[in-house]
């Protein structure tokens, strides 16, 4: 990975730095790039989103309680932060194409898989399985943008994103109308989003047994030693030092979470409270379906946007303005305005692509991504694990939405808070 200058022509962020090349790949190997990137995208949340329409059904059939449900999902974030941290060093050993093509396997498997066990303990493994697979697709999707497109950083991260909100989105609208059309039963409509992670697999088995990302591996590391020996030891110490003494990092790392948080409460729980509400089951999977597919126009155009802002706290706040209305309305009326509301709440949950794009700014080179990704994320999603698993507790023994309402719209304002100074002009570099 070549140590590439972050602050690109689509990026405009005033930290630049030259650096050795990156060699270049052949076309064809980087448009098998694009569409591996998009086909793993594709399959990093229907895991999540196919189950929500369904959870009633398998709770049911599972006979698990809705505290375990809650833990249910919270298990993504747990796997995310648990698996995710492990992902740069795997990365570095075997090459980014080749974990992310055994994570693409491990999702197929565990979505296969899931849907055969007769009881909790076994769907909460084989859930956690694909979960695992999921979660080194999280941190390497930020490297595999900058080690292949370190110029269109922006766009390609609002590429990825964009795929991703759309399969959450197709997840979360046809998992019941097809579970109706295999005959009903859940764990058939379940285990068909495993064909769709099985295709996704096809490129990457290519992709890993490529070693160009190795060798500009070796390139960007051979040229940071050449630069820290002409530097002063002030300016090689931050290799050498910890990314914990950044105050952006965990200021992203926060704000990662929070909206983590807010993101698997939508995806397990929404249609849970429209169906509580009076709304259908079908519908109710539409009705989170609007809210996936908002994300795919804006987590598209919205990288290129922060991209080119010095500061994206102005963003950060007009994301949350929109989670916090959404739970208002939930909370006074949340089938009377069940459209508005999965409307504004798709809006919100925008704030991951964001967050993502934020991670390419804050550092300087692409070393400083891999790390500043692995720990933005891994700590995020240990700060998300407690959110879901607190909603299914409150609904489960307050029997309704008041409470589990509140908590969302009350974690809003220090995710605003998070955000803002994340979205601060500086490097992480910088600070440690």
């Amino acid at each position: 990975m070549a140590d590439q200058d972050l602050a690109t022509p689509d990026t405009a962020a005033p930290i630049r730095r030259r650096s050795a090349p990156e060699p270049a790949a052949p076309r064809w190997r980087r448009r098998l790039v694009v569409l591996g990137l998009v086909l793993a995208a594709v399959n990093l949340r229907p895991t999540v989103t196919s189950l929500g329409p369904l959870l009633e059904e398998a709770r049911a059939d599972l006979g698990m309680s809705g505290t375990v449900a809650g833990l249910l999902t919270s298990m993504p974030a747990a796997c995310f932060a648990l698996f995710g941290i492990a992902a740069p060093r795997l990365a570095r050993r075997w090459g980014p194409g080749a974990v992310v093509c055994v994570g693409l396997v491990a999702i197929t498997v565990g979505l296969a898989v899931r849907p055969l066990m007769g009881g909790t303990a076994g769907f909460l493994a084989a859930s956690a399985l694909a979960f695992a697979g999921i979660a080194v697709g999280n941190v390497l999707m930020p490297v595999i943008v900058k080690r292949w497109f370190p110029d269109r950083v922006g766009p390609m991260t609002g590429a990825y994103s964009m795929a991703l909100s759309l399969g959450s989105a197709v997840a979360a609208a046809v998992t019941v109308p097809m579970t109706d059309a295999l005959g009903g039963g859940w764990r058939a409509g379940l285990g068909a989003w495993a064909v769709l992670a099985g295709v996704a697999v096809l490129p990457w088995l290519a992709l890993a047994r490529d070693r160009t990302g190795q060798a500009a591996a070796t390139t960007s590391a051979s040229a940071s030693a050449s630069d820290s020996a002409a530097a002063p030891a002030s300016a090689a110490a931050p290799a050498r030092t910890r990314i914990t003494r950044s105050p952006t990092a965990w200021a992203l790392a926060v704000f990662f979470g929070l909206q983590a948080t807010g993101a698997y409460i939508t995806m397990g729980w929404m249609s849970q409270v429209f169906r509580d509400a009076g709304v259908s089951a079908s519908t109710s999977g539409l009705l989170l379906a609007v809210t996936m597919v908002m994300g795919v126009p804006l987590a598209f155009v919205l990288p290129s946007v922060a991209a080119r802002l010095r500061t994206q706290g102005p963003l950060v706040a007009i994301l949350g303005a929109f989670g916090l209305s959404a739970y208002i309305g939930l909370w006074l009326a949340p089938a009377g305005g069940a459209w508005v509301w999965a409307v504004l709440l798709g809006i919100s949950n925008c704030a991951f692509p964001l967050a993502l794009t934020m991670i390419g700014m804050r550092a300087r080179t692409a070393a400083g991504v891999v790390r500043l990704s692995a720990f933005a994320q891994s700590a995020g999603y240990l700060l998300s694990i407690p959110g879901p698993l607190l909603v299914g507790a409150l609904y489960q023994h307050t029997g309704g939405w008041d409470l589990p309402i509140a908590l969302m719209a009350g974690l809003m304002l220090p995710q605003i808070a998070a955000g803002l100074l994340a979205g601060r002009d500086r490097a992480v570099e910088d600070e440690i």
